[in-house]
This record gives C-alpha cells, structure tokens and sequence, in this order.
C-alpha cells in the first residue's frame, strides 16, 4: 500500500497533523511505520524497546508537528530525526539504570534504617538545643541565632540588634558556655 517516498508529501501530512488532522499522523504511520522501526532497532537492538520507540516517536511527531518548518529542512528527515533522537534518549535513560541484587537492595534498607535512627537522634537532639536556647535571655538567644544561624559576624549582629559590640562578642561567648552546659 505505501506509495514511493518521492511521492509521499511528507511536509503536507505533517501540516496536517499540525491542525489536527489524525488521518494525516495515520498515512505518515502506514507509509514508514516498518523503515522507522528498523531505524529504531538498529539503535536499541531490541524490538520491543524499538516499538516502544516508534509509538513515542509517532506521539512527539503528533505534538509537535506545529514546529516543523519546512524551510529548515524536508518532512521525512524530521520525522526520522525524531525517531532517531527518542532512541538514542532510550539508550540513555538505559544506561542510568541500576540493577541491584538482593544482597545490595538489603545493605540498602539497612543504611536507610541507619539514617532514619540518626535523623530521630538529630531531632531528639534539636529538641534539647531548642529547650537550652529557651533558656537564654533573649539578648544571648538572638546573638548565638544571628551569628549560627544567619552567619552573622560580631559587627553585622551589633548593628542589627543596636548594641555595642563589646556587648554583643560577651551575649555569644556566655550564651556558648550556658549552651555547652544545658547540653552537656
């Protein structure tokens, strides 16, 4: 049934699509649907990947047939460059992959419980440093916050508390040893 490719309109059926008409995706599918999945398979070497390819391919082609412009090239090259291009992702979504075997997938959950005691101790943690810091008079409280949290310097934590900065370096020094102390 498919005619010779010079004389399929490979730009017109792609203008079609363009706006919207299915019969023209479906004559692209009928006349290169088997030359595209050769394209496809000699990429991925496998043809149930290839077909997976071709059906993306034909989805993209669908979706974006708007962007074809006929002056920067001819239909047929676009399509099977589109082709092409969803292989070769294929590929390298492909070697991203990571295959683990029951031995990795264990030592895997037993890290993750790992981190999930450590993360209980680290709030348990934050809990006691927020009780200690509740503690402090808020002109300590603020200095240690701005210098710790905020990565203020003595100067920067004078200023925005308006203190002097004497003042200021013995809020940070005490409010540390009163800390280290609570924490203890």
């Amino acid at each position: 049934m498919p005619a010779d490719s010079a004389f399929f309109d490979y730009d017109a059926a792609l203008h079609a699509c363009a706006l919207g008409d299915e019969h023209a995706l479906q004559r692209i599918y009928i006349h290169d649907s088997k030359r595209l999945l050769g394209v496809a398979l000699r990429i991925v070497r496998q043809r149930h990947l290839a077909e997976d390819v071709v059906h993306d391919a034909f989805v993209s082609i669908w979706n974006k047939a708007a962007s074809f412009d006929a002056k920067r090239g001819e239909g047929r090259g676009w399509i099977y460059s589109v082709v092409r291009h969803h292989a070769l992702n294929m590929l390298r979504d492909r070697d991203r992959e990571v295959y683990a075997d029951e031995d990795a997938i264990d030592n895997m959950q037993h890290q993750n419980q790992e981190l999930i005691i450590d993360q209980f101790e680290l709030n348990d943690s934050l809990g006691q440093l927020q009780d200690c810091l509740s503690h402090l008079d808020s002109a300590k409280r603020n200095s240690i916050l701005c210098a710790y949290v905020d990565g203020c310097s003595h100067s920067e934590i004078a200023q925005r508390l308006n203190a002097p900065l004497g003042s200021v370096k013995a809020w940070v020094k005490r409010g540390l040893a009163a800390l280290r102390e609570c924490m203890g």
